[in-house]
């Protein structure tokens, strides 16, 4: 009974440690089966020969899209002499691939790049606003990469044939009605097939990260055809990720608005998943950029999260189809969708869920299990931030502000540990007495407990019930982009990038940069020092091993937290700062001396 709260604390912090620092470290997924392995041949081989992978049965069968890079399903065979899909050439460059054949400009005021004529393939995109590093110099993120490049990662859209058709594939070159999209003048890429079929496709781009795509077929012949409107993004080679357990890097979507994520390692061990969802969403996402496919909100999409082998590379695909559309002689039938690719900034994300419809596309942003407080404490610290002007000093008011709605519990919680402090020197004479006899010294604890009316567990609710909360806030550091690049103070000119000093260089003072895990910064030194007389003030443990472990946790969190963002940091140690000094306030109110206090 005398360890109780301890214990628990020591529970609570071995959960935390869990949480922010557990890495899944990518392992090789299994041998591929004979059966793959033949597939993948006979699908290299259809390529090489400018084959299309045969169409699949209509009895009843989902279509859809071939595997990225490949043609499509019901495509014909490519001219002769016609070049395939290009692959990864050796040594070749980006500008040296975007220089092979037609593009289209892309020219917005957060986006830029081209769409390849060849294929109408949205496969060179670059983000306007955001840099690389600080430097205003350093290179714009690079979100898409054409097919000609080792680590491709392009949008696709097309037609799946209900039967024998001749529709556009990888290699068809479209032509297009200007030579610049802007959010002014949207662009339509026009392919006739030479047999009664015109298709024509519309790309509409806003002043954000949303492009609107209208496919359209026209029928000039005499019989009515049908077609299964697709898109696709596809993404060569496995990236690198942050790998933290508390945030998802991968392939996700919602289908029928439930949330779902997919690891790489996930997919490459399944090869292939498949969803069936009225409207919903797709894509693959990094911590703070994405790429997703919104097929129309009012039909029914069959959708796949699918993993392949190309030339030994990972590839990894989401796509959807549509269901089937019959354009009558002489008719057309239109399909409109759309594509987001840019930063995952959670008001222009619920701003299209309100313009084009599409439910809980919120969730590209990892808000994590406590979903229902971290989206308002989110929105708390941008309201906090537009008024103040600066994200860090937001985050210390927000931080005040939580610990002033919390007030109550905590006082509660610090008055628990006041009087429990208070029983120190009693509880050690009884633990001298009767240290031989634990049954004895439990009844006298207990007898002493109910004498002084003091109830060792009473303060870990109180902490319990702040525990999601502070996590949530937590969260929200860890994974909103807009601490990427924004400055505090003095040194810390990144708060999403740990603290720049070093403590055994003197902080620069020395010409010599220590290796990273000696890189343990002014931040963390402040937070290591506030959690260690956060710790002085709370009752010791009984147990003088378990009084040992307590003692080497603020060291162990001082490492530990030395590399993560410096906004984190900050906060842990304005959190401690702010505990200390309520503490401190209520100790003393109880009679205890500030050397009791500290005991």
């Amino acid at each position: 009974m005398i360890d109780n709260k301890n214990m628990i604390l020591a529970i609570v912090l071995s959960v935390v440690i869990l949480l922010v620092s557990e890495m899944f470290f990518k392992m090789e997924g299994p041998p591929v089966s004979p059966e793959q392995q033949a597939q993948q041949a006979q699908q290299q081989a259809q390529q090489q020969a400018g084959t299309a992978p045969t169409a699949p049965a209509q009895s009843g069968n989902v279509p859809t899209p071939g595997a990225a890079g490949s043609a499509q399903p019901g495509a014909v065979p490519s001219a002769p002499g016609a070049p395939g899909s290009p692959q990864p050439a050796s040594g070749a460059s980006r500008a040296d691939v975007l220089a092979q054949g037609g593009r289209i400009r892309i020219e917005t005021p957060r986006l830029t790049g081209s769409i390849a004529l060849k294929g109408g393939v949205i496969d060179d995109l670059l983000l306007a606003d955001y840099r690389e590093t600080l430097d205003p110099n350093s290179d714009n993120i690079v979100v898409l990469s054409p097919k000609g490049l080792a680590n491709a990662y392009y949008a696709q859209f097309g037609w799946v044939p209900a039967g024998k058709l001749r529709v556009p594939s990888a290699d068809t070159v479209w032509s297009a009605s200007a030579d610049k999209l802007t959010p002014e003048t949207p662009v339509t890429l026009t392919w006739n097939n030479g047999e009664g079929l015109t298709f024509k496709r519309t790309y509409a781009l806003d002043a954000n990260f949303m492009f609107t795509v209208t496919q359209e077929v026209v029928n000039g012949t005499g019989a009515a055809k049908a077609l299964h409107a697709y898109g696709l993004v596809s993404r060569r080679g496995t990236p690198e990720t942050t790998g933290f357990y508390i945030l998802h890097e991968g392939l996700l979507g919602v289908f029928n608005e439930t949330l779902k994520e997919v690891d790489y390692d996930e997919l490459r061990d399944d090869g292939q998943i498949k969803q069936t969802s009225t409207g919903g969403w797709i894509g693959i996402t990094d911590k703070y950029w994405l790429a997703a496919l919104v097929p129309d909100q009012k039909t029914d999409n069959h959708s796949r999260f699918l993993h392949t082998k190309q030339d030994g590379d990972d590839t990894y695909q989401v796509d959807y189809v549509g269901p089937a559309l019959s354009a009558a002689p002489g008719a057309s039938v239109t399909a409109v969708n759309h594509l987001f690719v840019g930063a995952k900034e959670v008001r222009l994300l619920d701003a299209y869920e309100e313009k084009i419809g599409v439910g809980r596309f919120d969730l590209a942003i990892d808000f994590g299990w406590f979903y229902f407080l971290t989206k308002p404490i989110f929105y708390a610290l941008l309201w906090l931030e537009n008024h103040v002007l600066n994200l860090g000093v937001a985050i210390l008011l927000l931080t005040v502000g939580i610990k002033l709605a919390f007030f109550p519990l905590a006082n509660k919680s610090y008055r628990s540990m006041s009087k429990m402090k208070k029983l120190q020197p009693k509880m050690t004479e009884l633990r001298e007495r009767y240290g031989d006899d634990k049954m004895r010294l439990n009844q006298e604890m207990m007898d002493l407990y109910k004498k002084e009316k003091v109830n060792p567990a009473s303060g870990c609710l109180p902490i319990l019930i702040q525990i999601p909360v502070f996590f949530s806030l937590y969260k929200v550091l860890f994974v909103t982009i807009e601490m990427r690049h924004a400055p505090f103070f003095g040194w810390i000119q990144d708060l999403s990038a740990p603290d720049p000093t070093s403590l055994f260089n003197l902080f620069g003072l020395i010409p010599w940069s220590p290796p990273e895990f000696m890189l343990i910064g002014i931040w963390p030194l402040i937070m290591g020092v506030t959690m260690f007389l956060q710790q002085k003030l709370n009752p010791q443990p009984a147990d003088p091993v378990q009084a040992k472990i307590f003692l080497f946790l603020p060291l162990f969190f001082t490492f530990l937290l030395a590399r993560f963002p410096a906004g984190l940091v900050v906060y842990w140690a304005w959190n401690n700062l702010l505990s200390i000094l309520q503490q401190w306030v209520i100790m003393r109110r109880m009679g205890l001396t500030g050397k009791q206090a500290l005991q």
